[in-house]
Parts: structure tokens; C-alpha cells; sequence
């Protein structure tokens, strides 16, 4: 977790609300940025970090739901968190399937508004550094020589060295050399840690045509 506070975007087109949202949350510890439309949310540097957003559902202009859709469009990842005084079934299950982290109706308890925010944005925090550690993953890879990659991955599927030489027509001896350069580069000791490794990148997923084969 980063140690700046939390930013809570507040969107909607109630003044009252809008003002009266953002006193609370400044009083329970949030940075707060207040947005009457959409329009003025997407004309604003919102993205950034750690934070999530508390959108309205029906706005002049751009709906919430639309401007979910747009910053899915635009590849922000900030949490959404829908909270209307016009819930209905229908619209709340599709903000949910689209990605919305809950969907709540006015009025809701300050507990419970606190632990929905404070819930998504731990939640986002965990996925941004998990996707740290797989970029950083993926750099390491990209070391790797074409030759390294493909013994990397026959030795992470578990094959011995004898069978990995034979595959790609060159000795044991070569292949040890590039298990050691590939551990190197990885900086692990083991192939098990190594298995870790191609399991996170998506480099263990069997094809099936790859079934068909075995």
C-alpha cells in the first residue's frame, strides 16, 4: 500500500450531496474531489493513485453507466462505486458485471460507505501491485534469448535435461549452461521457483492442440 491518503472522486450532479459526502469523507481521513458531471470528472487528471470512484447513476449529460463504459474505454482502472437514489435490479446487476465494485442506494449508513470505499481501494491496491510484480516478471523475461525461452519453457513443463538436449538438437551440457543463465536472470535457485514464474506470466497454459498431442 502507498502511504499518501486515498483520493474519493465523488460524481453527481446533487450539490447537497455532493458537499455533504465529501465533508464526511475529509473528516474520515480521504482526499476528496468533488465532480457535478461527468464531463468535469473526465476533463480533470483522475487518474490517479491510490483512490476510486463514487458515481451517481442518473446525471444530465453522461450517465454513470456511461461513464463507466468511457473509462473502461480509456483503460482507467480506479474502482467504481455506484450510489443513486434511482437503484433498480436491473441496472445494478450490469454495473456490477461491467465491473462496478458494489452498487449502493441513498441513503446509506456511514459505515457502511466507509467500508465499501475503504474495501475497494484496498482491493485495487492489491491488484495494482500484483500487476507491479508481473511487469517486473515480465522485464526479467524479456532477457531471456530466444534459446533461453524455449529451454525455460520445456524445464518449467517439468522435461529432464536429456530430452530438453534431444528436442532442440544440442547437448545436456548446453542445456545446463542455459538453465543456469535463465535462473540467473530470474535470480531464483530452483525450478520450482522458476514454475512460479511461468505460471504467473500465463506461460503454462496447454493448448489444444498441445492435448491433442499428448
Amino acid at each position: 500500500m502507498t502511504n499518501s491518503l486515498p483520493i474519493v472522486h465523488v460524481v453527481d450532479d446533487d450539490a447537497s450531496f455532493r458537499t455533504a459526502v465529501g465533508e464526511l469523507l475529509s473528516v474520515c481521513g480521504y482526499r476528496v474531489e468533488l465532480a457535478d458531471s461527468a464531463e468535469q470528472l473526465l476533463a480533470s487528471s483522475f487518474d490517479r493513485e491510490p483512490a476510486c470512484i463514487l458515481l451517481d447513476v442518473k446525471m444530465a449529460g453522461i450517465s454513470g453507466p456511461e461513464l463507466q463504459d468511457r473509462l473502461t474505454e480509456l483503460g482507467c482502472k480506479l474502482p467504481i462505486i455506484f450510489i443513486t437514489g434511482h437503484g433498480d435490479i436491473p441496472t445494478s446487476v450490469q454495473a456490477i458485471k461491467s465491473g462496478a465494485e458494489d452498487f449502493l442506494t441513498k441513503p446509506v449508513a456511514k459505515e457502511r460507505l466507509i467500508d465499501v470505499i475503504n474495501r475497494a481501494i484496498e482491493r485495487y491496491e492489491d491488484r495494482r501491485e500484483r500487476d507491479a510484480r508481473i511487469a517486473a516478471l515480465r522485464a526479467l523475461f524479456s532477457r531471456l534469448t530466444a534459446r533461453e525461452r524455449e529451454v525455460f519453457g520445456l524445464l518449467v513443463r517439468g522435461k529432464p535435461h536429456k530430452q530438453i538436449a534431444y528436442a532442440l538438437g544440442t547437448s545436456e551440457r548446453t542445456i545446463k549452461l542455459h538453465r543456469h543463465n535463465v535462473m540467473e536472470k530470474f535470480q531464483v535457485q530452483s525450478l520450482a521457483e522458476l514454475a512460479v514464474i511461468a505460471e504467473r506470466l500465463g506461460l503454462l497454459a496447454v493448448s489444444e492442440r498441445d492435448k491433442e498431442r499428448n
